[in-house]
């Protein structure tokens, strides 16, 4: 696993923007909540459309003319891929929420490091201590627990089954899209990664969108509104804080430390919209935060 460090590369500065980054992640469910009698798509599609025209101009500014480095026709492809993969992923996660608990929702997305370490150790040949298998399967463990405990709220979600089975889609989708990043990222600095790849994102959400629904939608207010938040905050802050550190970090490092996020986003349910967590879905959320622990304890292997 290449995580390239120059010599200006500071932990602080990427541990940082990591944190700052699952902060954002964390109202990305409160902030659909708040939209669900829209359609799924097409929140997604407001989302990612804002998020690729915010980026314009930074990226027209920020872009280095004088870089001549020839971008192969494959290296291409692969950006197309990555960012058809984080509009599907956006699409299931997104539709996750009208389904099933906050809570839930949060925590099956996240499941990815399961995916992720068994990728990087049998595809890439990537080492870990045993530390941080024993930090990963903790908090899987955490995570199943927790998205149990939704089951004793039955009859007040629409449908937690096919709500938890759209998050754990959108959880494998988000794993493929990370790995992808971290390759491409060694070779691109983060504008010249993200602008494209929301753009293909933007452009996969409004394909969807028409091939599902047509032209029968209508963009209210507050629509735009929660839309331009999305954008912001979870898109732009939270996915950017993740791309821009995938160069340096693990994939699997950084989707672990992202199991933070079902606990932040559960706490904030409560706040905003009174979904209040049964007792055993804060053993759920300790184990995950133990896991994570675990995890960070002893990094990579050798």
């Amino acid at each position: 696993m290449d995580t390239t460090q120059p010599d200006s590369f500071s932990k602080v500065k990427v541990y940082s923007l990591l944190g700052l980054g699952i902060t954002a992640i964390g109202f990305s469910p409160i902030l659909v909540k708040i939209v669900t009698n829209e359609s799924a798509f097409l929140v997604a599609s407001v989302r990612t459309v804002f998020a690729f025209l915010l980026l314009i101009p930074v990226y027209f500014s920020a872009r280095n003319k004088d870089d001549k480095r020839e971008i192969s026709t494959k290296e291409h492809i692969w950006v197309a891929i990555s960012g058809i993969l984080l509009g599907l992923h956006l699409i299931c996660w997104i539709a996750s929420i009208y389904f099933t608990s906050i809570a839930s929702a949060s925590v099956l997305v996240t499941t990815h490091p399961i995916i992720l370490i068994i990728i990087e150790r049998f595809v890439f040949k990537y080492k870990f201590r045993l530390i941080v298998w024993l930090g990963v399967f903790i908090s899987f463990f955490g995570s199943i627990i927790l998205g149990y405990s939704d089951f004793g709220n039955e009859g007040i979600y629409p449908n937690p089954l096919l709500g938890n089975l759209l998050a754990f889609g959108a959880s494998a989708i988000f794993a493929v899209y990370f790995i992808i990043g971290n390759r491409v990222r060694q070779k691109r600095n983060w504008i010249e990664y993200v602008f494209p790849v929301y753009g293909y994102a933007a452009l996969t959400c409004v394909v969807t969108l028409f091939v599902v629904e047509g032209f029968s939608f209508e963009l209210s207010g507050l629509l735009l509104l929660v839309g331009f938040g999305l954008a912001v905050g979870p898109q732009i802050a939270g996915h950017g804080a993740l791309n821009y550190a995938v160069k340096f970090v693990s994939p699997t490092l950084i989707a672990t430390l992202i199991l933070f996020e079902p606990a932040a986003s559960s706490v904030m349910a409560f706040f905003f919209f009174g979904e209040v967590p049964l007792p055993l879905s804060f053993v759920g959320m300790a184990i995950i935060l133990l896991g994570i622990t675990f995890t960070w304890s002893k990094k990579k292997g050798v």
